[in-house]
């Protein structure tokens, strides 16, 4: 469905993503919010890794909702608050893709509308819908 886009004149990814993905003409698209690190209880775990793995939890809710699965994501933008939990939060993103890698984005931010929130992730996913 998607064309994976690295150019050779391009440095290589940093990481498990694309630079550009090409989706074709006729694709259903999702947009979502950027998801928090908060359980249904309203409880918000410590630490950057169980809240990442809540932030894809519902994300992934959010694209079965829709009909679409982890396949169909073609963006993620991530954002931490601390420069030291990347590699906690790629962890939690790299199980989370699959083939095509997604485009992807990771932003230091100096917070969330509450302290307790580490970490929020937003996606995009397009799927080509059958005729």
């Amino acid at each position: 469905m998607t064309k994976s886009i690295n150019p050779p004149s391009v440095r290589k990814p940093f990481g498990n993503y694309n630079h550009g993905l090409l989706v074709p003409p006729g694709a259903s698209l999702l947009v979502t919010s950027g998801q928090l690190g908060i359980a249904l209880d309203d409880s918000i775990p410590e630490g950057v890794t169980a809240q990442a793995e809540l932030c894809f939890k519902a994300i992934g809710a959010i694209l079965e909702e829709a009909g679409l699965t982890y396949a169909d994501v073609i963006r993620i933008s991530g954002f931490v608050t601390r420069r030291e939990d990347f590699p906690a939060y790629m962890a939690v993103r790299d199980r989370y893709t699959l083939d095509p890698k997604p485009v992807s984005t990771l932003i230091v931010v100096g917070g969330f509308t509450r302290s307790e929130f580490l970490v929020e992730v937003e996606v995009t996913a397009a799927k080509v819908l059958a005729p």
